[in-house]
């Protein structure tokens, strides 16, 4: 193997490691993770499917075609939720059992490599964590029965292949390969200490797809999809109460799978000067087709409890809407070392009032955003950005009509939300840096 494959290689390799040791709370619809570039994060992530970073390729893997030779982008976020929740009606309420506030900061590392093969064709590595959750409630609040101790971490490895079919038109593609593991904890009635614990780890493989335009020399146009994933997920379904007392319970090995959404992205950038550019986004997540998670034991029948999980059959409804996305930003080159950037973005949950429960307690969201790019050297940058969400306060009504109401253990209350994220990018093209990195038809 050549000295650039390895470094790509090795610069992958790096990204993963980081990212196995860190978990990522949800931001955005659902729970995915967007904050997946912080140059796209500096405008709210508009005009991202039509690149302008080597991260655009999360996206969309054809705008890899418009960085040449050697590029390695890492990126790190730091993510800052806060959820206040308020009860104001429901069995354990009216016990003394208060509310909860989930406060607890998340970091997020992404990696992108990209390498120019000949003049018109790229191959590419991403390593990210797309779809994440970690809200950690505790034991003695009023909804414990519907939110405990929660994890789910994902991580993404996603080869990608890119061609500049001509000057206007380039075509990607790629194979995700994702890694999950999760746990759910769920209080059992108003017992402090009684819990029912579902927990597991498992694979899904799925795609990525872009294309870009240049229909003009001033003018970007990208269209990226993330496939839909199967996620299943083979683990345990136990308790901390013993079975004895929990009779009818199936506890042991469990399977259940997780249909995540696809994701379509529509981004354009539009040079007004040789100063300005505009920058637009729309974006689609095929939520509604998550469904409800059935938890199976190893025989095909339902996993089963007695209590906790709604006195039978063990499921996990999500029952989400679709979600979309739509964001408008705009970048100045203010001199030729300093570029910045800034956003506005709506979002439309895929949570409606019908099925949100503590856990995602999302609803729709405004984001403001401003970042900028900081050329160190030849070859070499920082992006930097910052993030601030607003979210419409949510009602949480986990009562009878709620998919995921456990009979005669009502929640009823209201959420105080918000979200800031701080990122940051370096970016590295090798074949400046070192001139001896260069292939023969680049001199």
């Amino acid at each position: 193997m050549s000295r650039r494959a390895w470094d790509g290689v090795l610069r992958a390799g790096t990204a993963f490691g980081l990212l196995v040791i860190v978990s990522a709370q949800a931001n955005a619809g659902g729970f995915a993770v967007r904050e997946q570039s912080p140059y796209g994060q500096g405008s709210s992530f508009a005009g991202i499917a039509a690149g302008g970073a080597l991260s655009s390729m999360f996206w969309n893997p054809a705008t890899m075609t418009q960085f040449q030779g050697i590029v390695s982008e890492t990126a790190v976020s730091g993510i800052f939720p806060y959820a206040s929740n308020t009860p104001t009606g429901g069995t354990l309420t009216g016990l003394g059992f208060p509310g909860a506030t989930i406060d607890t900061p998340a970091g997020l590392v992404a990696g992108y490599t990209s390498y120019q093969f000949s003049p018109n064709l790229w191959l590419g590595m991403s390593i990210n964590a797309p779809f994440g959750l970690s809200p950690n409630y505790p034991d003695f609040w009023a909804g414990r029965n519907y939110a405990g101790q929660t994890l789910l971490k994902t991580y993404n490895a996603t080869p990608s292949i890119a061609w500049r079919i001509n000057d206007w038109i380039s075509v990607g593609a790629g194979v995700q390969i994702q890694y999950a593991k999760a746990t759910l904890e769920r209080g059992i009635g108003g017992t402090l200490g009684s819990q029912a614990i579902l927990q597991g780890t498992g694979f899904a493989y799925g795609a990525t797809a872009g294309i870009t335009l240049t229909p003009t020399p001033t003018t970007t146009i990208g269209l990226g999809w993330r496939s839909a994933l199967n996620q299943k997920i083979e683990g345990t379904l136990t308790s901390t109460t013993a079975s004895a007392l929990l009779p009818g319970s199936t506890f042991g090995s469990v399977t259940t799978t997780v249909d995540l959404p696809d994701i379509v992205s529509l981004g354009i950038r539009q040079v007004v000067d040789p100063r300005w550019t505009l920058l637009g986004t729309v974006e689609w997540t095929n939520w509604s087709r998550i469904g409800t998670s059935a938890v199976n034991q190893l025989n095909g029948q339902p996993a089963t409890l007695l209590a906790g999980f709604g006195g039978g059959a063990v499921t996990i409804p999500f029952q989400y809407r679709d979600g979309w996305f739509f964001s408008g930003g705009a970048e100045y080159i203010w001199n030729e070392r300093l570029t910045v950037r800034g956003g506005l973005a709506y979002e439309i949950s895929p949570v409606s009032d019908q099925v949100r429960i503590p856990i995602v307690p999302d609803n729709n969201r405004f984001w403001a955003s401003a970042g900028a790019t900081w050329q160190v050297m030849r070859g070499m940058h920082f992006d930097l950005a910052y993030s601030h969400i607003w979210v419409q306060d949510p009602n949480i009504n986990v009562t009878a009509g709620n998919p995921s109401f456990i009979p005669g253990l009502s929640y009823v209350g209201t959420v105080n939300a918000h979200v800031d994220i701080i990122s940051a990018a370096l970016v590295i093209r090798l074949d400046e840096l070192d001139p001896a990195w260069k292939k023969p038809y680049m001199r």
